[in-house]
C-alpha cells in the first residue's frame, strides 16, 4: 500500500498536464462507486436490510464498529443482527428486560456489551417516541448550516441526555465538539443522506443535504488527500476534516462527498482497470 501512494505521487505528476485534478477523482470515482463495492465494505451490513429503521439501526452500528479489520468489523456486525434475531427494530422497541441478556458478552475492540446496551437503551427511548433516526441528527441543525457539525454535536447531545448512560461510552460517539474528525460518523451520514444511480449509499434521509455532508476522514483518505494537495493539515481532527471537504467542495459544491469513494478506494487497494469488481483481498480500515 505505501509503494502505491509513493506511485501515485509519481503518477499524478504524469497526468495532471493532461487532465485536471476534478477529472482524475471523477474517473476513480466511477471506479470504485460500484454495486461490487457493498460486499467488502461495512456498508453491506445494512444493506442485508429492507426496513427503513433496521437499515437506520444496523447502518449506525456498523459505522461505530467501523475501525480494525474490515472483515472484522462486517462479521462484528453481523453477530449483532444475530443476537437481534436479525429484526434490529423490533428488538429495540418491543424487548423484555431478560432479552437484553443475549446482548452480555458481545466485544469489539475497545466496544463492549455495557456500550452495546446503552447503544440499545438510546434507540429504545428514540424510537418509542420517532419512526426515524433522521430526526435524531436534524436535532442540532440550524438554517444556513453549511455542514453536519450542530447534526454531530446534536446527537450526541441527545445519546448521551440521560443521566444513566455509562461514561465508558462517551469515547464511541464522537462530535466536532471534542474536535474529533468523527470519521466513522461522518460515514454513517454519507450513508443515510446520499443518493446517487449507483446504489451503494441509501439517501433514505432528506432533511441533511448532500452538501452539507463532511468527508469522512481516516489514514487512508488522509495519505492520499495530502499527496494530492487537497489538504495540509496533518492532524487526523475536525479542522482537517473541514479542510479536506472544503476543498472537495470546489470541484462538486452539491456532493463533495462522492469523492470519498476516491480517495478511500486509492488508499487501501487497486480495483481493476474494468471497474467490474474490486479485489477479494480485504484490507483494514
Amino acid at each position: 500500500m505505501h509503494s502505491n501512494l509513493r506511485n501515485l505521487k509519481w503518477y499524478i505528476r504524469c497526468v495532471m498536464d493532461n487532465a485536471s485534478l476534478r477529472n482524475f477523482l471523477d474517473l476513480k470515482v466511477k471506479l470504485y462507486n460500484v454495486p461490487a463495492f457493498i460486499e467488502w465494505d461495512p456498508i453491506s451490513i445494512p444493506h442485508r436490510f429492507k426496513k427503513r429503521q433496521d437499515i437506520e439501526i444496523m447502518g449506525l452500528i456498523a459505522s461505530l464498529f467501523a475501525w480494525g479489520q474490515r472483515t472484522t468489523i462486517i462479521n462484528k456486525s453481523i453477530e449483532v443482527a444475530e443476537r437481534m434475531q436479525q429484526r434490529p427494530h423490533d428488538f429495540v422497541v418491543s424487548h423484555q428486560p431478560k432479552e437484553l441478556k443475549q446482548l452480555l458478552g458481545f466485544k469489539h475492540r475497545t466496544f463492549n456489551d455495557t456500550d452495546l446496551l446503552a447503544v440499545v437503551a438510546f434507540l429504545h427511548r428514540w424510537y418509542k417516541e420517532n419512526s426515524s433516526l433522521e430526526t435524531a441528527f436534524s436535532y442540532g441543525m440550524k438554517a444556513g448550516d453549511t455542514t453536519v457539525e450542530n447534526a454531530l454535536n446534536g446527537f450526541r447531545e441527545l445519546f448521551f441526555r440521560e443521566a444513566d448512560m455509562p461514561n465508558r461510552t462517551r469515547k464511541h460517539i464522537a462530535s466536532p465538539r471534542q474536535n474529533s474528525a468523527c470519521k466513522r460518523l461522518n460515514m454513517y451520514l454519507r450513508w443515510m443522506v446520499r443518493k446517487d444511480r449507483q446504489g451503494v449509499d441509501f439517501g433514505l434521509w432528506k432533511s441533511i443535504g448532500m452538501h452539507q455532508l463532511v468527508c469522512p476522514l481516516d489514514v487512508h483518505v488522509q495519505r492520499v488527500a495530502i499527496q494530492l494537495g487537497l489538504m495540509l493539515r496533518n492532524q487526523a481532527d475536525w479542522k482537517a476534516a473541514i479542510e479536506l471537504t472544503e476543498n472537495l467542495k470546489r470541484m462538486d459544491p452539491k456532493d463533495p462527498v462522492r469523492y470519498d469513494f476516491a480517495l478511500f478506494g486509492m488508499g487501501i487497494n487497486s480495483a481493476t482497470e474494468s471497474g467490474k469488481q474490486l479485489p477479494r483481498k480485504l484490507t483494514d480500515f
